[in-house]
């Protein structure tokens, strides 16, 4: 049997008493179109039967050609399968997520639940077109977000980020053959007001503004780490003699929770630890467990970002006098980088103590940081040429 045929209805039963129920209705004075006559049929990939009728021959021929080109191609999509409503597309594509961080899957519920399925949940996902996405982008930029302010360009590219996924996994599950979310203009974050930069000066004060957790900032400052990786090391991780940090865990507050789990990117790694504080955090350690926190709150326990901002953090930022600078815990990552660089570090050990995936991630973000070297490498392209010119010279003169 053919893969992809046309069929005569004309002969058929059910096709004979519609076309009566359908010219009784038009003397009745109904508008509706009288049914298909030919009827395109076909076996599926899954080697299921579809049908489509339509009401002349030469659609019912174009509809049959492109079916067998498609399946030929190996691009063929079932028709009806375009017709699954975003919002389920959606919920397969976060549950599809099993390799994604808690912090980075609860995100992207906000996201889906706040402004994607809000949106487009109803829309059936063959329907959504590169001009409906571009429109909504504007609107994320110039309507409030769900807290009643205008939503930041980071925020509305992750919008933008979770819409596209989504409909990158409608390609895959073959309901549509290609995504809208392509070759949009998103808008650019303000990179300087993102990264703040403090001095070895002035990371000093806040250290010492901020009290009994000085050692936290410092810590935080001169290695790079993450506020969660922070807050979750634990004792048998710091390693004195080595100068190392073993950075394993971090928390992540899940909805008032903190759930201790994998690093970001699951990124494990040695940080570098500097010997001027180095015997002080042994000094914090002594009479702990091997399994204790580093750092803990007043009570003991874990620390909670909020709590620490506001009652240490924020403070210290003011007795140091750094207000104005947008300097937050997590921002002295870009402090940690910067004198690191500066203290002539390559690519691959700031990468290994940011913990980020790879190199070039840590280009993309503090690449402007790296001194101008071009003058190095010409100097010792130089260098080598006058030892070769003196061997030739030595040579001739023999």
């Amino acid at each position: 049997m053919a893969r992809v045929w046309i069929e005569d209805r004309a002969g058929h039963a059910d096709y004979q008493q519609a076309m009566e129920k359908w010219q009784a209705g038009k003397k009745a004075g109904s508008k509706r179109q009288p049914p298909g006559r030919w009827r395109v049929r076909w076996y599926g990939p899954d080697n299921k039967p579809k049908a489509k009728t339509f009401g002349k021959l030469p659609q019912a021929e174009a509809e049959k050609d492109a079916i067998t080109a498609r399946l030929s191609k190996g691009s063929y999509r079932d028709p009806k399968s375009g017709k699954a409503p975003v919002r389920v597309v959606a919920e397969e594509w976060f549950g599809s997520k099993r390799k994604v961080g808690r912090t980075t899957k609860r995100d992207y519920r906000d996201l889906l639940d706040n402004y994607v399925i809000p949106k487009w949940g109803d829309w059936q996902v063959a329907a959504v077109q590169w001009e409906d996405v571009d429109q909504w982008v504007t609107e994320l930029e110039t309507k409030p977000g769900k807290s009643g302010r205008p939503l930041g360009a980071a925020r509305i590219t992750k919008a933008y980020r979770v819409l596209s996924m989504t409909m990158k996994h409608a390609v895959f599950s073959k309901r549509i053959a290609a995504s809208p979310c392509h070759d949009h203009e998103l808008p650019r974050p303000d990179d300087e007001d993102e990264h703040v930069y403090l001095t070895y000066e002035q990371l000093e004060r806040l250290a010492a503004a901020a009290g009994e957790y000085r050692l936290m900032i410092l810590t935080l400052g001169y290695c790079g780490i993450r506020w969660a990786e922070a807050s979750a090391v634990k004792v048998g991780r710091l390693q004195v003699p080595q100068r190392r940090i073993r950075i394993v865990q971090n928390y992540t507050d899940v909805r008032g929770h903190l759930a201790l789990g994998p690093v970001k990117n699951h990124e494990k790694r040695s940080v570098p630890l500097p010997r001027s504080f180095a015997d002080e955090l042994g000094t914090l350690a002594r009479g702990k467990g091997q399994n204790d926190l580093l750092f803990t709150a007043p009570e003991g326990g874990p620390l909670r970002y909020s709590n620490f901002r506001s009652r240490v953090f924020d403070p210290a930022v003011k007795t140091a006098g750094l207000e104005g600078l947008g300097v937050t815990p997590h921002k002295l990552r870009h402090t940690a980088a910067s004198l690191a660089i500066a203290a002539g570090a390559d690519v691959k050990v700031i990468q290994t103590m940011l913990g980020h995936k790879d190199a070039a991630m840590t280009l993309n973000v503090y690449g402007h940081l790296f001194p101008d070297r071009l003058d190095e490498v010409a100097d010792a392209l130089d260098a080598g040429r006058s030892v070769a010119l003196a061997m030739m010279d030595a040579l001739l003169t023999a």
